[in-house]
């Protein structure tokens, strides 16, 4: 085989040529010499250029140093340098040094610049702007409530004023009287549903002007404690403690006798100094079984019958008193009439059952918290007529059975109100309006239970929205009802109920 002669192989290494035989022999070699110089002194211009644009660029701040990093991160400027950085074998033969000038890549960046610059602003200024009010009403907010804290509102002062009635300095004597334990307080018709739900129970209902208050009672261990639910009694929230002993003393306070007044008033005073004829209702829902707790509440209640401060029937009429005890939930109705010549709990009557065209649905067999009975009807295999216990099934029901219901039963002698559920009775606005039947049937209960000279109340009025239940309630004051069941007691006491835009988030 014969040797390859170094000449054979123009591009090898080891060639004895020179390199300018090199170059005139291939003059391809010689242009891609001169590109790659060409390019050279363009980057290098770029790159000047670059940096004298980024020294006279206006500088304000950080959000300008933001902008141009994103702005030099996204310039054509930026790709050409990464262009130009490429290792010299792997540029394009035929290189042009007229397509990366100085000048191109300046214009070219600044518009850019000036694209994101003017993004960043309508994004960021109006982001910021929304922050610092933000800030702003937060601060005000805080320094507001800190500010209020130092000075107690009305609600403080009248609570002061019932816990410490009995501590007045002599110099005090000229500022106050004898029965100023409820002054100011305007008694409206309103029952504090839950009311020991309250940050003080009793005294938050009287200081907002509410007529009547509900207590649920538990009998447990030979002592009725007051609560929602058996895991939320505590020893010390007991009737006696809650109810039964601050009435006492409100109404010892309300019925003084001094050296000119030697005499208590008969009848007494009421609660309300107002209003002193205004009796207060203490409706007492009884939880546990009705038979075993009617006694203990009986029992209970000796205090302020020994004093004349409840309201009774003796046989023939009603006696009012600053108190009247209601009993409902599982309270007996055979017990409340078990007594014909003397009684003072009265009954919670079912308002449904007053209407004659009434027909009775499996959802009147609810309770006043909305959870199903343990009783509901059952329907016998011999006669199909739906029959029910009576003992224990809930409001206005236990201790009477359905055959025992007739148009004369509850009336002003043995019961004081006539409530049912508005959801389970009237049904729900759908429409965020009642439906003519609707308040057809509002009018038809009112009427029914105002000839027995019952008290109407509803309680499972929808509370949410607002504008709704301001609607729903107004409706029903218009309509002749007698006591709103209420958990919200500053709205309902100020009877401010026209429609507001933030009734309905709020």
């Amino acid at each position: 085989m014969a040797s390859s002669s170094p000449s054979a192989y123009p591009h090898s290494t080891f060639s004895n040529h020179d390199d300018k035989s090199q170059l005139d022999r291939f003059p391809l070699d010689k242009d891609y010499e001169t590109s790659n110089a060409l390019n050279d002194s363009a980057y290098d211009a770029d790159v000047e250029a670059s940096q004298f644009y980024t020294a006279k660029r206006p500088r304000s701040g950080g959000m300008r140093g933001i902008v141009a990093l994103i702005a030099a991160y996204l310039s054509p400027r930026e790709k050409q340098k990464k262009h130009h950085r490429q290792p010299a074998d792997a540029r394009p033969l035929l290189a042009s040094a007229n397509n990366a000038t100085p000048t191109a890549a300046w214009h070219s960046s600044s518009r850019q610049y000036q694209r994101i610059e003017s993004l960043s602003r309508c994004l960021c200024y109006p982001l910021l702007g929304l922050l610092v009010m933000l800030g702003v009403v937060q601060f005000i907010s805080i320094a507001c409530s800190i500010a209020v804290s130092f000075f107690p509102d009305e609600f403080d002062r009248a609570i002061e004023r019932w816990r410490h009635s009995d501590q007045r300095s002599p110099s005090a004597d000229i500022l106050h009287w004898p029965t100023d334990i409820s002054r100011d307080i305007v008694p409206v018709g309103c029952h504090s549903h839950n009311d020991y739900w309250r940050p003080v129970p009793l005294f938050s209902a009287l200081q907002a002007g509410c007529t009547g208050v509900e207590a649920d009672v538990w009998l447990v261990e030979d002592d009725l404690y007051v609560g929602h639910t058996m895991s939320a009694l505590t020893p010390q929230r007991t009737l006696r403690n809650l109810y039964i002993n601050p009435l006492l003393r409100i109404l010892e306070q309300q019925n003084p006798i001094t050296d000119l007044h030697p005499q208590r008033d008969s009848p007494p005073q009421g609660v309300f100094d107002m209003d002193p004829s205004q009796t207060l209702i203490l409706l007492i829902d009884f939880k546990t079984d009705g038979q075993e707790t009617w006694n203990y509440v009986h029992a209970q209640l000796a205090p302020l019958r020994e004093r004349g401060y409840l309201s009774f029937f003796n046989g023939t009429d009603i006696i009012p008193g600053p108190i009247t005890v209601v009993g409902t939930g599982n309270t007996p109705f055979n017990l409340v009439t078990a007594n014909t010549t003397y009684r003072d709990i009265f009954f919670d009557a079912p308002l449904d059952k007053l209407v004659d065209d009434n027909i009775t649905t499996t959802e009147d067999y609810d309770n006043d918290d909305g959870v199903s009975l343990s009783n509901p009807p059952e329907v016998t295999k011999d006669t199909g007529i739906a029959t029910r216990a009576t003992k224990n099934v809930g409001q206005g029901l236990s201790g009477i059975s359905d055959a025992g219901i007739g148009p004369d039963t509850f009336d002003w002698t043995n019961s004081y109100y006539a409530s049912v559920s508005f959801k389970k009775s009237i049904g729900m606005p759908w429409s965020f309006r009642l439906s003519q039947r609707q308040v057809d049937q509002i009018r038809a209960q009112i009427r029914a239970a105002h000839r027995r000279g019952l008290k109407v109340r509803y309680w499972g009025v929808p509370a949410w929205p607002r504008s709704l239940r301001n609607h729903l309630w107004s409706l029903l004051v218009r309509e002749g009802i007698d006591y709103l069941n209420v958990d919200d007691l500053r709205s309902a006491t100020r009877q401010d109920w026209r429609p507001r835009i933030s009734d309905w988030w709020s």
